[in-house]
């Protein structure tokens, strides 16, 4: 174990991805020492904040790094693409549920008893009311959520039969880019390919892309398009270090992750008009299969259980340092060249 209470180590599974990155980066901030596992799959090296080790392979392998140095592990790594888990669900299966069979078996035998997985509001599929409490029906309508709930079960049990701390987050929609490690070095979304609407939107801003395709227009909410609840990543990955603190031998806590407050696919497309000062063309397209009207979280347990309080609750603060991101990324992209 670690010699001293303020300062702590940790594995962070999938840290050289956007949100695992952004965690490992606070956790470093406040004080504690930071390995990252990951393939580099899907993450870069380049997003493992300064002061981690960064350790290449993959969770299935996890026990020849994983030992009694450690105090906890926070697992990120996962397949999270929602239409590559429809078409390659054994891709799915095998790493974000295999993989996470062979991470707890290397924590028992490690004696590492505390764990903070990042799980999803995927696991609801669409929801008979919102806001949605963690007491609502699972009922995933794709492998990534299913394979995720998968998880979630796996980790109970784990706790029931073994005395594991463990603290399941489900998040709703992330965004905006990270300012811990200060001016000039955020951390931000650069998936490939990008799915998610922030992102997207951006990238026209930017002239990389003609027009942000609108999935529905037809929804029963107030301009016809679909609301999701965002949630900032510093907010975010705050949670995650409230969570570790709060992890109780034999208990497997499950919060939801949001701000409780809804925005459509149109109110964003024009706050980001408004950030950028970029007109941002918007194409009508048909509604997607599965797209529920209305995603908005009930955060409620994880104010009362964990003292969580999201500060950065307003879309236009969310977009701007999106934006800020972007423009650094496409910045250094120019130069590169």
């Amino acid at each position: 174990m670690s010699t001293t209470d303020a300062t702590r180590k940790y594995l962070v599974t999938g840290g050289a991805g956007y949100v695992g990155g952004t965690v490992a980066a606070h956790l470093l901030a406040a004080g504690h020492r930071v390995t990252v596992l990951d393939d580099l799959s899907t993450g870069f090296a380049e997003g493992v904040p300064p002061g981690a080790d960064l350790v290449e392979g993959r969770i299935q392998d996890a026990a020849k790094w994983l030992d009694r140095s450690y105090d906890g592990v926070l697992h990120f790594a996962a397949n999270s693409q929602v239409g590559e888990s429809v078409t390659h669900p054994e891709k799915y299966w095998r790493n974000n549920v295999g993989g996470t069979v062979e991470l707890l078996r290397a924590m028992r035998d490690a004696e590492v008893r505390t764990l903070v997985f990042s799980s999803t509001a995927a696991v609801y599929g669409e929801p008979a009311t919102t806001p949605i409490t963690e007491d609502a029906a699972t009922a995933p309508t794709n492998p990534y959520g299913a394979t995720k709930l998968a998880v979630d079960h796996m980790i109970t049990g784990e706790c029931a039969a073994h005395g594991l701390a463990a603290a399941s987050l489900r998040y709703f929609n992330v965004a905006g880019a990270s300012g811990v490690l200060g001016p000039g070095a955020p951390l931000g979304e650069r998936h490939d390919p990008e799915s998610h609407l922030i992102p997207l939107v951006l990238q026209v801003a930017l002239g990389r892309r003609p027009a942000v395709s609108v999935f529905g227009t037809d929804y029963p909410t107030p301009d016809g398009t679909c609301v999701r609840d965002y949630i900032h990543v510093d907010d975010l990955a705050e949670a995650h270090l409230l969570a570790l603190a709060q992890a109780t031998p034999g208990e497997h806590l499950i919060c939801n992750l949001g701000n409780g407050n809804g925005f459509s696919v149109r109110e964003v497309i024009e706050t980001a008009r408004e950030v950028t000062g970029r007109p941002i063309p918007e194409t009508p397209s048909p509604r997607r299969a599965g797209d529920p009207a209305v995603l908005v979280a009930s955060a409620e347990r994880a104010r009362e259980r964990l003292g969580w309080r999201p500060s950065r609750t307003e879309l236009a603060t969310i977009i701007a340092d999106a934006w800020a991101f972007a423009q650094d990324t496409a910045a250094a992209a120019k130069d590169a060249k």
